[in-house]
């Protein structure tokens, strides 16, 4: 990696910075990203007037973000937003990055059918984006999102109110707060919730060092949490629910297992982009067995 400082014109600052993220899986794209957003144009912009020189404001904040992006921290926390969706959500340190695999979720729940003003629980909302996402293209539908950390919940509301979609937002462990919540009142529950195993070697690599780790890696190999959201869902879904989940490459059978030991039917895993299982869900039809059960976490 090189430190001299770019000549301020566009097409040298793209140079010198594709040699500074040159340990970048994408050092061309990042550098163009991060040269539009300081100049608040497009990345078309760049390649169109690729002469056009740099403010000294400029210059030194986009040599201040490519040493940063150089040094690990994510595109999403130096632009400060991310796309999921068509959204721009806002994104910082406390919440997970949304990722464009995970949209494959609300693709799934989309084609599932659900009824006019359906109520939808988004487990671990992070930022919000499944639940804004789904809101987006059902406003009729009824969404609530849980997270149990207070600065997610802060984000996630502050996102909602920018994109003027309505959603409950409530800070809550799991399904702590929905105790006082009628049994078998939603139609379908999504989560994306920790399932890293502790000493899995990517938690040392990309985008997942500056993430939170409690929103990243859970117990028993990664399946504590899956395992408590799969058990405990039962209780909150109505007859026909569905319960829809995002979980690692490796864990799909796993995943399945725990549905249909738990009681779920039309149980099935499904890809994300890269054509590998990321998702599971089931269907609930047999209420009778939890509904008596009070309380919940």
């Amino acid at each position: 990696m090189t430190t001299e400082h770019p000549v301020q014109s566009v097409r040298a600052a793209l140079v010198w910075a594709r040699a500074q993220l040159d340990a970048s899986a994408s050092p061309a794209l990042d550098a163009e990203v991060l040269l539009a957003h300081v100049m608040q144009q497009s990345r078309t912009y760049l390649h169109t007037w690729p002469e056009r020189t740099l403010s000294s404001a400029e210059h030194a904040h986009f040599l201040e973000l490519t040493r940063a992006r150089a040094a690990g921290t994510p595109i999403a926390h130096l632009l400060g937003s991310r796309e999921f969706w068509s959204l721009e959500l806002l994104v910082n340190d406390s919440t997970l990055i949304p990722r464009p695999d995970t949209e494959v979720l609300v693709e799934k729940i989309l084609q599932l059918g659900l009824p006019e003003g359906a109520r939808v629980l988004d487990l671990g909302t992070g930022t919000g984006a499944i639940a804004l996402a789904l809101k987006s293209e059902h406003p009729d539908w009824q969404l609530t999102a849980v997270d149990q950390s207070a600065a997610a919940v802060e984000l996630a509301k502050t996102n909602a109110e920018r994109l003027q979609l309505e959603c409950e937002i409530l800070q809550s462990d799991w399904f702590s707060a929905l105790a006082a919540t009628p049994a078998a009142d939603f139609d379908c529950i999504v989560a994306n919730p920790p399932y890293i195993a502790a000493d899995d070697p990517h938690l040392q690599q990309g985008d997942v060092r500056f993430e939170p780790v409690t929103a990243l890696v859970a117990s028993d190999n990664g399946f504590a949490d899956l395992q408590h959201i799969i058990t405990t869902a039962r209780r909150y879904l109505k007859a026909g629910g569905w319960l829809v989940l995002e979980h690692g490459w490796q864990q799909a059978a796993g995943c399945r297992e725990l549905l249909q030991a738990s009681g779920y039917e039309a149980v099935a895993s499904g890809t994300d982009y890269a054509n590998l299982e990321r998702m599971s869900f089931g269907q609930w039809c047999d209420t009778s067995k939890v509904t008596s059960e009070k309380g919940g976490s």
